[in-house]
């Protein structure tokens, strides 16, 4: 089943402990659609009900499903997969919004013999900050899906070592030879994700 870009779907949520966890695979995509300031920008940007994107690491030796992600304003981090359901803002409550999994048809395959690669970009950008310039600037580049910008205004605004959550979780598919196809308007957002059509959902963890 493919996600939709410009509404939640509607097939009944599925419980995590007892259904989900058990048949996650890395490289699954944790997909949400928010309710914060940032989340609504990107979702007026991209008319779409997404917000956020990260991708799903499992830690079998330890019994532990990691999310790894880009967020404002902390940056680059990895947290529990099951703190988004349980206790998102360390205050007992679960993260404002719709979650879903979906996964990318080809990635089993292309990530056979370069799972490694993957895992060490994702951990290496850890602790990448979020500052204010860096956060003005994916403003920028927002706003440019919107403006139509110069080459010259475009390469001021061109990602560094600072990610809005898509573009992280981008750049890991690629170190295994993935690409997500995209809105070339100036970034990559969590939209492209649910438009793509070589992802499809695998399930529903809490509704909006």
């Amino acid at each position: 089943m493919r996600l939709e870009t410009d509404k939640f779907p509607t097939c009944p949520v599925t419980d995590y402990d007892r259904d989900v966890r058990a048949k996650l695979e890395n490289g699954d995509v944790l997909i949400c659609s928010g309710s914060g300031i940032f989340s609504a920008m990107i979702q007026q940007a991209t008319g779409s009900v997404w917000s956020h994107v990260g991708i799903i690491l499992r830690l079998d030796s330890i019994d532990r499903v990691m999310l790894l992600e880009s967020v404002e304003p902390i940056g680059v981090r990895t947290v529990r997969l099951s703190k988004y359901l349980k206790d998102y803002g360390n205050d007992g409550n679960a993260y404002p919004g719709g979650l879903a999994i979906i996964r990318h048809k080809q990635f089993e395959k292309a990530a056979k013999k370069k799972l490694n690669e993957l895992a060490k970009y994702a951990v290496d950008c850890f602790g990448y900050p979020y500052d204010k310039d860096e956060i003005a600037k994916i403003a920028a580049r927002i706003m440019a899906s919107k403006i139509p910008f110069t080459k010259k205004q475009m390469k001021k605004i061109v990602p560094d070592k600072e990610f809005i959550c898509s573009e992280y979780v981008a750049r890991c598919y690629r170190e295994i030879g993935i690409t997500v196809q995209w809105n070339k308007k100036g970034f990559i957002a969590p939209s492209d994700f649910a438009d793509d059509p070589n992802f499809d959902l695998v399930a529903v963890l809490q509704k909006k």
